[in-house]
């Protein structure tokens, strides 16, 4: 059994309030559970109007399929929200 794990930094620019940064967060959090299976949460930054660190794994059997996964994940978000540019992110194989 392999784990993928991915802690992913995004900004929020346009966020004025921490009502506009959960809602764009849990829109996307929201988008990116249904497109593919694996689980994601807000991890970190939690007061902070325009950041938000995001935490997301990925289990299966290969370690290829694991990060292929989530470099889709990254690319998704990359691509569904260009307003909110990803800052950096870190991709671990447990």
């Amino acid at each position: 059994m392999v784990i993928g794990v991915c802690t992913l930094q995004i900004s929020i620019p346009m966020a004025l309030s921490l009502k506009d940064k959960r809602q764009v967060v849990k829109s996307l959090m929201a988008r990116v559970r249904n497109e593919f299976n694996v689980s994601i949460a807000e991890v970190d930054d939690h007061d902070l109007w325009q950041s938000a660190i995001l935490g997301l794994a990925c289990v299966s059997t290969s370690q290829r399929y694991a990060h292929g996964q989530i470099e889709a994940v990254i690319h998704f978000i990359d691509k569904q929200r260009p307003d909110c540019p990803i800052g950096a992110y870190e991709i671990e194989m447990l």
